[in-house]
């Protein structure tokens, strides 16, 4: 959650804009607005010991996971308020007359789809009859290739990725990226982990139930279970780690088409090009060349037999959630609460929710943003991020560490700065997608099928600026570096980011430290290696890069040091982007808000006994509020390139000489850093 964030500042509530926090009703009771508050305070704490627990014990204690949750966290409530936004739109999408409008016929036959639980008990697996029968027919690593491009197009995952996007040394043309994949665990360290032991165990068992629910008796599934787990361990071995695939510049290979074919000379390409309908292409980009290799290798070593359970395996589990109870049920026992903790999966209608918003989001969020997304918002954000950027511009332009060279670049870059506020001007057109009320595992196939012709056209084309990598009703927000861009998408801009019913110290500790967030992401340790044309090109002068990377270094060893489980640290090189964008986000909202107080004196006033100072990094701690299930913390911190929130609640105050005079700090505080250890980068 936010690759990227933004920052903002609010004015006085406008009535207009009152729609965008309804009250909503759940089953037990009106839904809380997730908004700051004072309830949250943990009055027993002391804020000079502990910051975090001063600002948010309260909230923590009274609001334990959800059963259907592996986390709750401050974003989590917003998001829950947002499906049930969006539950109500498609109930009444659902239920709507024959001969509706085209948009919302398709989003309303997709969710009823999902929601037919009385079909897909009748159809069992016969959904998947026709690729189980291609199995068994592959005869060569040519067949594979084929069918691999079908699955791919069709949303099946394995053996590996590819996808198309910018090219990031040609960021004006798009280029087709051929990626690391094929694993069924969340990462390699599931696989070659010694504190990761029991859930292999625990997941050869699951594919070995998947395999019985298939058909296979107890012989078979078992060695079924285990040619799938040693030839994805195989796999997991010539992977790079979730660090290593932070790196842009080593994950970058471009090949031509011989050049391909001289790496992987097993696996005949031109057959997965054909298959997947791509024409005419001039070179792709390997992101792990090595990785490739080994599964050139594994193609031709490894017997046809586990080759056949592996796949048969990945299309069970992949369509898993679009089937019947059983393989529905056996797949979140390990996905949901083997490796997350999770007791229960979430109501039904919420699946059915996220899978049309997955598959066709922009017509569900056409119509989200009609109902639920007033233009005053976009017209306020706007504001705040020209408040925040106006401060970011003076710090590059008066830092001082940076040489005028690299500073020329740098404020060359952030000109060419450009930013998306709500939902697209124009939304996508699904015209063709072919959508029954009655095809729910079709339709999401022929949803992905749809959106795979429609990138695999643009291959060598021109980028198109104008879209969106977030569907509208999103609770996020992103920083793209290829195009150079920030992007807030309509679902985040309610409390607890954007609350134009509370003053401005909350909002530019909220939604103004996100939009900081986002553009500080252009310059964070990956963001900074892309120029002003969204090219991956190194602008730095020698000197300047060495002393971005000792001042980082500051910040790896900050969040580094940090422990979310007993014997278990955060990562800090991983995180390290986003703990970057944390730190300049937070320190830019601050000034913002100091412009924003000094312009309106009169708006410098206490508020429940704290200053604006004060609130304002009380809002930012409570922003991250969260209680964990312990099996998913463990989980993120392996794979998600985010610090847990509990850090990222006090992580960028204690950097900043303004925290520490807003609320002073012990010096016996485990939080405390002294002053020549604080990090400073932007």
């Amino acid at each position: 959650m936010f690759g990227l964030l933004r920052s903002l500042r609010i004015a006085c509530v406008s009535a207009a804009l009152a729609a965008v926090v309804p009250t909503l009703q759940a089953a037990d009771g009106p839904l809380a607005v997730p908004r700051f508050s004072t309830a949250y305070l943990d009055r027993s704490a002391d804020p000079a010991m502990d910051f975090f627990q001063f600002a948010t014990g309260s909230w923590r204690k009274n609001n334990p996971v959800p059963a259907d949750k592996a986390r709750w966290a401050g974003f989590d409530e917003l998001q829950e308020r947002n499906w049930a936004l969006i539950r109500s739109l498609l109930d009444e999408l659902a239920a709507a007359p024959a001969g509706t409008d085209a948009t919302r016929k398709l989003v309303g036959d997709f969710y009823a789809s999902a929601m037919d639980t009385n079909r897909l008990e009748k159809l069992a697996f016969s959904p998947l009859d026709g690729d189980l029968a291609r199995i068994p027919a592959i005869q060569s690593v040519d067949d594979a290739m084929e069918l691999l491009a079908n699955w791919h197009a069709r949303g099946i995952g394995a053996s590996f990725g590819a996808f198309v996007q910018p090219d990031a040394k040609n960021s004006t043309t798009y280029a087709l990226y051929l990626w690391q994949g094929g694993l069924g665990l969340p990462d390699r360290d599931y696989y070659l982990g010694e504190g990761f032991a029991k859930q292999r165990d625990e997941y050869r068992a699951h594919i070995a139930r998947l395999m019985r629910l298939l058909g296979d008796d107890e012989d078979q599934a078992k060695a079924a279970a285990d040619a799938v787990l040693t030839l994805e361990t195989e796999l997991a071995k010539v992977s790079r780690t979730r660090t290593e695939l932070r790196d842009q510049e080593k994950n970058y290979t471009k090949l031509s088409l011989d050049e391909l074919d001289k790496l992987t000379p097993a696996l005949n390409w031109p057959t997965y090009f054909r298959a997947s309908g791509i024409r005419g292409l001039e070179y792709v980009i390997v992101g792990q060349p090595e990785f490739f290799q080994a599964l050139n290798r594994l193609a031709t070593e490894t017997d046809g037999i586990a080759w056949a359970a592996y796949l048969r395996w990945h299309l069970v589990s992949g369509c898993a959630n679009q089937l019947h109870t059983a393989p529905f049920d056996e797949s979140f026992k390990f996905y949901g609460t083997v490796l997350r903790g999770q007791p229960q999966p979430e109501p039904r209608w919420q699946r059915a929710a996220k899978a049309v918003d997955g598959n066709v989001g922009e017509a569900l969020g056409q119509l989200y943003v009609a109902k639920h997304f007033p233009p005053a918002a976009k017209a306020r954000m706007a504001e705040l991020i020209g408040n925040l950027r106006a401060v970011f511009r003076d710090r590059l332009a008066k830092l001082e560490w940076m040489s005028e060279a690299t500073r020329k670049e740098a404020l060359k870059k952030f000109d060419r700065f450009t930013q998306k506020i709500g939902h697209p001007d124009k939304f996508r057109d699904y015209s063709g997608l072919v959508i029954k009320r009655d095809d729910y595992l079709g339709n999401v196939q022929r949803a992905n099928e749809f959106e795979t012709r429609r990138q695999v056209a643009r291959i060598g084309k021109p980028v198109d600026r104008t879209e969106w990598e977030m569907t509208p009703q999103t609770v996020n927000a992103y920083f793209n570096p290829a195009l150079n861009e920030i992007v807030f998408p309509a679902g985040i801009l309610q409390p607890p980011f954007f609350d134009l019913e509370l003053d401005d110290a909350v909002n530019y500790g909220a939604i103004g430290v996100v939009i900081g967030h986002e553009i500080t992401h252009g310059y964070d340790d990956q963001g900074r290696k892309y120029d002003a044309d969204g090219n991956l090109r190194d602008w730095w002068s020698e000197a300047d890069g060495k002393e971005f990377d000792r001042r980082a270094q500051k910040v790896v060893e900050q969040y580094g040091a940090y422990e979310a489980l007993p014997g278990k640290k955060v990562n800090g090189q991983l995180t390290l982007g986003e703990n970057i964008a944390d730190l300049g986000g937070t320190s830019i909202a601050f000034e913002a808000l100091q412009r924003a107080l000094a312009k309106d004196p009169a708006k410098r006033k206490n508020v429940d006994g704290f200053t604006p100072e004060q609130r304002f990094f009380l809002s930012l701690a409570q922003l991250w509020r969260v209680n964990w299930r312990e099996a998913e913390l463990q989980r993120r911190l392996i794979v998600d390139p985010h610090s847990p929130g509990q850090f990222r609640g006090i992580g960028p105050h204690v950097n900043l000489p303004e925290f520490y005079a807003a609320w002073p700090q012990n010096e016996k505080s485990p939080w405390f850093r002294q002053p020549e250890d604080r990090a400073k980068i932007w």
